[in-house]
């Protein structure tokens, strides 16, 4: 794949996430427009016929390389998530890590939660901070917890990466592989009772397959054998608060499977 067709994929990812997001309309500088041109090609001139070629048989093909999958190239070699947390701090595994101020490996209760949130990035308040969800979208989040009859310290929340994309732009693919083995990692010591995916692209970046979320949402799965529930991520539900209620509808989804219904109100 060319380096063009490799960023307009990227554009078409991104356009169909904001269109998720309720996003009408973008504004699109001159630079963008100008890679996004097709490109003018000058006609070929025409060349002479060659002469046939004697005939020579062709070399045996070599044998075809294994493929990599995402984040091989990153070995976590932390055994706790403290140590897990500090290698991140250092990780170069891909370009997020030339602009982040901080890294944001998660935080809350690593010993077998019933519940772990994991988002799609960090935004400028957590790259700040270094603690995930602590911005608006984090005191929506905090408030759904509540609601739930949790608190963040009982459960665990989480990101796709673990570095603020420029912008808070979507992460894309390779920087969502080259974290990849963290989370894995951080899952197989945290042994969450229930996984809630915040977002396309938090789900997106862990059943590796396109989604829409808004059909989407509410749907159970599994990941890494333990059971997953799409819902939309607290951002959206700021710009979009009537869907507050379905997002509602999926978290007592979660505690229904977990045997509990949500506190009173007094």
């Amino acid at each position: 794949m060319t380096d063009r067709e490799q960023f307009l994929d990227n554009v078409t990812a991104f356009l169909e996430y904001k269109k998720e997001e309720g996003f009408q309309t973008l504004e699109i500088s001159p630079e963008t427009r100008a890679m996004l041109a097709p490109a003018k090609q000058k006609p070929a001139a025409a060349k002479p016929k060659p002469a046939a070629p004697a005939y020579r048989p062709a070399p045996p093909a070599p044998d075809p390389e294994p493929s990599q999958a995402p984040g091989d190239d990153i070995v976590v070699t932390g055994k706790t998530l403290e140590e897990i947390a500090k290698q991140i701090s250092t990780c170069t595994g891909c370009g997020l890590h030339a602009s982040r101020n901080k890294t944001v490996p998660g935080e809350g209760n690593g010993h077998h939660p019933d519940l772990m949130f994991i988002g799609e990035g960090p935004g400028a308040d957590e790259d700040a901070q270094g603690r995930p969800f602590v911005g608006a979208a984090g005191q929506l989040l905090t408030k759904m917890i509540g609601a739930m009859g949790y608190t963040r310290d009982q459960i665990f929340i989480a990101n796709i990466v673990k570095c603020r994309p420029p912008g808070n732009r979507v992460p894309l693919p390779d920087e969502m592989s080259a974290c990849t083995p963290y989370l894995l990692k951080q899952i197989e010591l945290i042994q969450p009772k229930i996984i809630i995916a915040l977002g396309k692209t938090a789900v997106e970046g862990l059943l590796h397959k396109p989604v829409a979320i808004t059909r989407f949402r509410g749907t159970w799965c599994k990941y890494e054998g333990i059971d997953l529930m799409p819902t939309f991520h607290p951002a959206y539900l700021l710009r979009s608060p009537g869907k507050k209620r379905e997002a509602w509808d999926d978290l007592q989804s979660v505690l229904a499977k977990l045997g509990k219904t949500p506190p009173q109100k007094n």
